[in-house]
């Protein structure tokens, strides 16, 4: 891309683009938020309160049709993502989708082959990638700093009591595991370069999606399990212990939103010692690092071959559940 800035548009303007991804293209370096599409004017207007001059476009198609766009990030309901990450992607536009960007580990198989067809850059939006907390924990589990990996906890709960919220919605591949089970299994892979083999899960059904699961699995001698919930309080925690010390990863996938990103280290005998990172954003990160993809080649943290390892123990989670009740 011979230019120096990312002109972005966004496909919808959901509550989550408006508050959260919006904002954070247009504070990144290199990076422009310049279009966005929705029927509705009312709902770009907070768009423009903070990116004056920014194009609205009347449909998904206008967006992707308009050659001033190099760049788009996809925020729609789970069971769109991969078809508007197909049509954006032979449009010729960059794609940056929302997690989870397939509802399978073969649907991720299809945008990888599609990457290679067409050229162009697609990855999953999964930004603790991008967070010196998760640079430093990574650093610590593979370095040795709590000795022998023994075992990974983790929970990333909520309570959503919205009947017509599309995480609520079966036909539109709502539920708990793949809203936010991604993040658990993500976090663990990320951190400890191993691969979990899912060996139970146990869910609460409600009209079709799971609400809250319980999951274990093993990786070697390493044990892992997680839970996650849409029905109950907010709470995020992520914790590595090993023969020599623990490490607990606090705030670790909504950091600033939900508390400070913080890592807590204890090794036997020693004191605490905690590392802070109160000022990292890690959405203007991950937005930052698409641009330097782009405009220089960098290598990106996230590529789709990682995010598939990731929908695939997604998909034994579910082989394990059975069928949706």
């Amino acid at each position: 891309m011979k230019q120096d800035i990312v002109n972005w548009g966004v496909l919808g303007a959901s509550g989550f683009a408006r508050k959260i991804m919006a904002p954070a293209i247009h504070e990144a370096r290199r990076s422009r938020l310049a279009a966005v599409a929705t029927r509705d004017p009312a709902r770009a207007a907070p768009f423009a309160d903070f990116s004056p001059g920014i194009v609205v476009h009347d449909s998904y198609e206008a967006l992707l049709a308009d050659p001033g766009i190099d760049a788009v990030y996809i925020p729609l309901p789970n069971a769109l993502h991969v078809e508007w990450t197909e049509k954006a992607a032979r449009a010729g536009k960059a794609v940056l989708c929302e997690k989870p960007i397939g509802l399978t580990a073969g649907d991720v198989d299809r945008l990888i082959a599609l990457r290679e067809e067409t050229g162009v850059f697609i990855a999953e939006a999964w930004m603790p990638a991008h967070h010196p907390q998760w640079l430093r924990a990574r650093e610590i589990v593979t370095g040795g700093g709590i000795g022998r990996l023994h075992t990974v906890t983790g929970v990333f709960t909520y309570g959503l009591n919205e009947p017509g919220n599309v995480r609520n919605s079966a036909d539109l591949a709502g539920g708990a595991t793949r809203d936010i089970g991604v993040y658990p299994i993500g976090a663990f892979r990320f951190a400890t370069g191993l691969e979990p083999d899912v060996t139970s899960a146990e869910a609460i059904w409600e009209n079709g999606i799971d609400a809250s699961t319980w999951v274990r699995a093993r990786a070697g001698d390493v044990r892992f399990s997680f839970h996650v919930s849409m029905r109950t309080t907010k709470r995020q925690e992520m914790v590595f212990e090993g023969d020599e010390g623990w490490l607990v990863v606090e705030a670790p996938f909504n950091a600033g939103q939900y508390g400070q990103a913080d890592l807590r280290l204890r090794r036997e005998g020693g004191p605490d010692q905690i590392h802070r990172f109160p000022d990292a954003r890690q959405y203007v990160n991950q937005v930052e690092a698409v641009a330097a993809t782009l405009l220089d080649g960098a290598p990106y943290a996230m590529p789709l071959e990682q995010s598939r390892g990731t929908h695939a123990a997604v998909d034994a989670v579910f082989d394990r559940l059975g069928p949706p009740k």
